[in-house]
């Protein structure tokens, strides 16, 4: 999956830093590392579904990051939050 750009919401960039402690710069490095995609769920548009990308930040953190891939391959951000004991061991076995 190749994203060509990132599309944000203030309200999202909002809740990523208040609720998850998220920067907009961890999503970046997130979807531009070496990442591990999968499908959520089909969106409410044809061809605009919902994924997953769990990636590790330059930092070393390890993060989820939720979006709606756009016909145009630019990821909308949902949400992004540390991945979970059971994601994290997914993401290392790949």
């Amino acid at each position: 999956m190749k994203i060509n750009g990132l599309i944000w919401f203030d309200d999202i960039i909002e809740k990523l830093i208040k609720k998850h402690n998220v920067q907009q710069s961890e999503v970046r490095e997130v979807l531009s590392g070496k990442q591990n995609f999968r499908f959520v769920e089909k969106g409410h548009r044809s061809g605009e579904n919902v994924y997953a990308a769990m990636g590790k930040t330059n930092s070393g953190r390890y993060l989820i990051v939720f979006f709606v891939y756009k016909t145009d391959k630019r990821a909308l951000i949902l949400s992004a939050r540390d991945m979970t004991k059971t994601e994290r061991k997914l993401y290392e076995k790949t």
